[in-house]
């Protein structure tokens, strides 16, 4: 367990070094794949030596190693802390075919958390595959090759993902500057998950994300940072609400029903 768990956070790190790319260039409408990264002042190519993840940017001291340009301590951040979800994440699903979802969840949650939280956009271009990967990814895990299969999951998430989007679809309809499309269209991938994991998951990610976003709103209007027409990024709050149903929802929920 222990070793499939660094192992899984050292992939991690590659793919927050990846996904720095993403976060930048997507919004861009820019290619992932090629020009190569460089410095964006002496347009130098960034040398494999100084692409690892976390530790180029420490042995560099956060500057371009040509022309000594500051490198955004964001990027080892980023690198970092999607190394440590993907470790969390093999340390709660276990060897579980269920784990490539949960890594795939992880890796679009930060980086729609970050674009969101630069641009107030989710973008389409990986909202919209991530229907098509999600439900590929939840379908193996349903069928569970070597083990007993659960098709009643992925029955579940189906619902799951048809609810959430009408739920955030009349949301929109009801109340049209309360958030965007883009937010409604990933309530559908989210409640792929939430619904896979269990109703009580898909119940508590659901409310979880509007009581997240709600005391973030108001402790920055105590702060005086937002007024009560500032515009706040909701999709954060969806993917941790998100996190909360996954992680904690039957137990929230068994504590819920026992208090009633």
């Amino acid at each position: 367990m222990i070793l499939l768990v660094a192992l899984v956070g050292l992939l991690g790190l590659a793919v927050g070094s990846f996904l720095n790319v993403v976060v930048w260039r997507v919004p861009r409408g820019e290619s992932v794949v090629s020009p190569p990264s460089a410095c964006p002042r002496c347009g130098h190519e960034i040398r494999p030596r100084d692409n690892v993840p976390v530790l180029s940017w420490l042995i560099l001291r956060g500057r371009c190693r040509d022309c000594g340009e500051p490198i955004s301590a964001r990027y080892p951040l980023v690198e970092a802390a999607t190394g440590l979800l993907f470790a969390g994440a093999a340390w709660f699903t276990g060897v579980a075919w269920v784990l490539p979802a949960a890594l795939y969840l992880v890796a679009i949650g930060v980086a729609l958390t970050l674009i969101d939280l630069d641009t107030k956009r989710l973008p389409n271009a990986i909202v919209l595959p991530s229907y098509l990967v999600a439900a590929a990814l939840l379908a193996l895990a349903s069928w569970n090759p070597g083990g007993a299969s659960d098709w009643g999951a992925m029955v579940r998430a189906l619902i799951g993902c048809g609810a959430l989007y009408a739920f955030y679809f009349a949301l929109i309809l009801i109340y049209p500057g309360g958030m965007g499309f883009g937010d409604v269209k990933l309530a559908g991938v989210l409640g792929l998950y939430l619904g896979w994991f269990g109703w009580a998951a898909l119940v508590t990610g659901a409310f979880a994300a509007f009581l997240l976003g709600g005391l973030f709103s108001i402790g920055l209007m105590i702060a005086g940072r937002a007024g009560r027409k500032s515009s706040v990024p909701f999709g954060p709050w969806m993917l941790a609400g998100a996190a909360v149903g996954i992680l904690v929802g039957h137990d929230i929920w068994t504590w819920y029903s026992g208090a009633l």
